[in-house]
């Protein structure tokens, strides 16, 4: 657990550091950060999503996930968390501008194959070497993310410890089921989502991003369900 702590640590301490800067700057420079945020994003989530191997269990994880979560209404759950936090943190801040950092923080911090690697290597070998440099790079993209949109980034270190915290806990148990594949393609299915973030930021398209969500679970039914049905 201690890595994972230091990894909510980091992306606190580049959220501070991001809004002291975000603070400094007059209105006209916005613009540029939430640009070079977004474009940060989408180069991350393509680099993610040529993870996958599975391009037609990528598309139907994508798209069932979609369809359930805008049923469930996850993206609606993810903003009233939002209210929740804001309300007792961070009362000056628009509802929907903090939601939208805490999401979109969340999935890039918790989508990706370090996250689930580095959490089983501190769970079942105390080898803390890939947790810590996901902190180092969480840390420099909280500076560019929480001066873009804020504290809700600041946030998702809460997300962050949950996940990895959780996934160290149960690595012992969890660990044999995890193959590369898997990885691989919960990693696609993140890229997705960093993407969505990235098109949103660079304000091409407004994406519920949070609809998209249940995604990961689907990738990973439809990995265990490849061994029966080949052609996924």
């Amino acid at each position: 657990m201690l890595a994972t702590l230091i990894n909510a640590l980091s992306i606190i301490v580049g959220s501070l550091i991001g809004l002291l800067l975000k603070k400094g700057l007059s209105k006209r420079y916005e613009f540029a950060i939430f640009t070079a945020a977004g474009i940060v994003s989408t180069v991350i989530g393509i680099q993610m999503a040529l993870k996958t191997t599975h391009i037609l269990a990528f598309a139907i994880a994508l798209i069932g996930g979609g369809l359930l979560g805008t049923l469930l209404d996850v993206e609606g759950g993810v903003l009233k968390l939002g209210e929740f936090l804001k309300a007792r943190f961070a009362k000056g801040e628009e509802d929907s501008s903090f939601a939208f950092g805490f999401l979109s923080a969340s999935v890039l911090y918790c989508s990706g194959a370090m996250a689930i690697v580095g959490s089983f290597r501190a769970g079942t070998e105390g080898d803390y070497s890939l947790i810590l440099t996901k902190s180092v790079l969480d840390g420099f993209i909280s500076i560019l993310f929480a001066s873009a949109m804020g504290p809700g980034v600041a946030f998702a270190s809460i997300s962050v410890l949950i996940y990895q915290g959780f996934l160290t806990l149960i690595s012992v148990w969890v660990k044999p089921w995890v193959s590369n594949l898997m990885l691989g393609e919960l990693t696609g299915i993140g890229g997705a989502l960093v993407i969505m973030i990235g098109i949103n930021l660079l304000d091409l398209k407004k994406l519920k991003t949070g609809d998209f969500l249940p995604a990961l679970v689907l990738s990973v039914g439809l990995v265990l369900l490849m061994p029966f049905v080949p052609f996924l």
